[in-house]
């Protein structure tokens, strides 16, 4: 009650007249990410519900954690073990290196984009949006752990300014703003998201680590079969996540640990998740009956970004298939076609975020052929 009563106190001072008026969007954005608004709207909606979006957010942050904390261990045990020394390292020491190198690039995100988000709140006199609480913490996951600041930082600007508010912020956006930070990485980049040189952390920090020769190198498996190459990480590695990949995506069991929360909690449709893997997995299947893929289909959905992307980007409700119907055909639109890059095109092996940028484009279009087939029957239904 202190903290609420100490709020209560200060906020007259961020209202229309108070000295710290210039300020009342960063206030407001503050004491309603601690406190669930007693307010409700006037206009506009006809259910009100007990949680809010910045508590569905928060939700979400919750399931990525665990991806989070493996992608940190898994950053220091890729050092270790390129190194030659992961059997005399002990775990608090492979986990606090991968730490030092990843939460950097959290803080980066969360500075960057929030600082974007603030700014342009104060700007326009509105409400602080919370749809980056979820982005911040996922774009560090989907990339390399030696992808430069800087380049982050150009990235993170241009998805959230051009990929968001401009189209008037969160719930407006067309495309996820995590997919388009990935895309302007990759096209903008591309020797900095992709090659063998990227995947390990080759310099040690305060100490911790490994100093790692120039010119090394380290395929992910995805990468192996893009040069025609078996993988040679085992299927349990591929499960389990010791394999190189970026920071958050190569763990099987910590993501599905975050789509066992997101489910519970009722927050992501297990409609578009079971979809998604249907569709590649029949693609995938396909693929290695013709020969034209050397792995197993199942292979194919425990590597790269496919079960992140299924789990915690498709999902999004925000740029996905908002029909029960639609997010059938939505989530098996982008697992085929991420299966499909993948196979027909070596120069880009990961494909899921390609194909997720695809089903943000169609999902309208998916949703509207949908409501007109309802439309229809019952229109068929009524004249009998």
């Amino acid at each position: 009650m202190s903290l609420r009563n100490y709020l209560d106190k200060i906020k007259p001072n961020f209202e229309e007249g108070g000295k710290l008026h210039a300020f009342q969007s960063m206030f407001d954005g503050f004491e309603t990410f601690l406190y669930v608004p007693n307010t409700t709207s006037k206009s506009g909606a006809s259910i009100h519900d007990a949680i809010d979006s910045k508590r569905i957010m928060f939700m979400v942050v919750i399931a990525l954690i665990p991806a989070l904390l493996f992608g940190m261990y898994n950053v220091g045990y890729q050092n270790y073990a390129a190194a030659g020394t992961i059997n005399t390292a002990s775990f608090c020491e492979i986990f606090v290196f991968g730490a030092l190198a990843v939460l950097p690039k959290v803080i980066v995100s969360y500075v960057v984009g929030l600082g974007i988000e603030f700014a342009w709140a104060q700007y326009k006199h509105e409400e602080i949006q919370e749809g980056y609480l979820v982005t911040g913490i996922i774009i560090p996951l989907i990339i390399p752990v030696t992808t430069p600041y800087w380049i982050l930082v150009l990235a993170i600007a241009f998805a959230v300014i051009i990929g968001k508010e401009i189209f008037g912020g969160t719930g407006m956006n067309i495309f996820n703003v995590a997919v388009l930070t990935r895309m302007f990485l990759f096209f903008g980049y591309p020797s900095k998201m992709t090659g063998d040189t990227v995947w390990v952390a080759q310099d040690s920090i305060f100490g911790l680590g490994n100093t790692l020769p120039d010119g090394f190198t380290m395929a992910t498996p995805l990468g192996q079969l893009a040069q025609g190459t078996a993988p040679t990480a085992s299927l349990c590695d591929m499960i389990t996540g010791f394999i190189p990949g970026s920071i958050g995506e190569t763990s099987i069991i910590a993501i599905a640990i975050g789509a066992v929360i997101l489910l519970w909690a009722g927050i992501a449709s297990w409609k578009t998740m079971l979809s998604v893997f249907l569709g590649g997995g029949l693609v995938a299947a396909l693929f290695h009956s013709t020969g034209a893929s050397p792995i197993e289909w199942y292979e194919q959905l425990v590597l790269g970004g496919f079960a992140f992307g299924a789990v915690f980007m498709a999902t999004d409700p925000v740029t996905s298939a908002r029909t029960e119907t639609g997010k059938w055909f939505y989530g098996f639109f982008i697992g085929a076609i991420a299966v499909v890059v993948r196979v027909m095109n070596p120069g880009y092996p990961e494909g899921m975020m390609l194909a997720i940028l695809f089903g943000n484009m169609i999902a309208p279009l998916i949703d509207y052929y949908v409501v007109q087939s309802n439309i229809s029957s019952r229109a068929k239904r009524m004249k009998h």
